[in-house]
């Protein structure tokens, strides 16, 4: 018998010599697609976290420091003190007069010092009728809620704000005997444009309901009116619309007097159903079922 091979040995596919490979091509398969499937997930969960922590960005909670900045004027400067109406000397002048200037027998006039209010202040006092009046809003206000959020998972916070607020605070001796605000609804916006749009449409139906208010129903007694910069805190007692439903509610607030105006701080919590607002959770996103109506409000006259 011939060694030689013939042409069809030549072009006959060589032998398969892993047949074990193709039959475990299935499971291989499997394995590869539960690991595309960890990975994806992992790249899901990944841009989560870094939504919630780096590109969601909240507005921090109001606190007595943001009383403090509203009520600042940045246009105010120290107040010059003239202490008199006379030349300064010459360089040849001690005080005496000139050489060809008779001096004065009764000796130059001096003017008295500048006497300053206690709180270097000159625009501001604290007498109570400077204080009684009618106050009303600015747009140095900010009024916003603030829900905590859980987002596939991870903790974080939807906030909303707006400085569209009108109202009035009037002031009577010692005491707040009136007190009110209008906010509009639609004006309130958060660091996402589709919480805003979920926020007008139907969770608050800003179309039906365009406004938030408040009305002060107890009058406040202060009991003194507080120095300029110095905090004060209190109760207040009104109620509130939100959704076209009216609740008596019953808050902590903090208030000061600076630079000719009047700030308050504080939060009201919120429980949804108490106003009939459905409950913001969405798909992948829950909530909880109250939240906080929180605001500070700087009053001029």
């Amino acid at each position: 018998m011939s060694d030689e091979s013939t042409p069809d040995d030549m072009t006959r596919p060589p032998p398969d010599t892993e047949p074990d490979r193709r039959r475990r091509s299935p499971a291989r398969w499997a394995m590869w697609a539960v690991i595309g499937v960890v990975a994806v997930m992992a790249l899901g969960f990944g841009a989560i976290l870094i939504y919630a922590n780096f590109i969601n960005d909240p507005a921090d909670e109001l606190t007595t420091d943001d009383l403090t900045e509203r009520l600042a004027d940045p246009t105010t400067t120290a107040p010059e003190v003239t202490v008199a109406d006379t030349a300064a000397p010459t360089d040849d002048d001690d005080g005496t007069g000139s050489a060809d200037e008779a001096p004065d027998p009764s000796g130059p006039e001096v003017a008295p010092p500048p006497t300053l209010p206690d709180n270097g202040d000159a625009t501001t006092d604290t007498d109570i009728d400077a204080v009684s009046g009618i106050w009303l809003a600015t747009e140095a206000s900010e009024l916003g809620y603030r829900v905590e959020e859980i987002l596939f998972g991870v903790n974080t916070a939807g906030v909303g704000r707006t400085n569209q607020v009108t109202g009035s605070l009037t002031i009577d001796g010692t005491a707040v005997t009136d007190a009110n605000f209008e906010v509009d609804m639609a004006s309130v916006e958060s660091d996402d444009s589709r919480r805003d749009g979920q926020f007008r449409g139907r969770i608050m139906t800003v179309s039906e309901f365009p406004t938030a208010d408040f009305v002060l129903t107890e009058p406040i007694e202060l009991g003194t009116i507080p120095e300029p910069g110095e905090q004060i805190s209190t109760t207040a007692t009104g109620d509130l619309t939100l959704r076209g439903v009216t609740n008596t509610v019953t808050f902590e607030v903090t208030a000061q007097l600076q630079n000719d105006r009047i700030g308050v701080l504080g939060n009201i919590p919120v429980v949804f159903a108490d106003y009939d607002i459905v409950n913001p959770s969405i798909a992948g996103i829950t909530t909880e079922d109250n939240g906080l109506l929180e605001f500070v409000l700087v009053f001029e006259r």
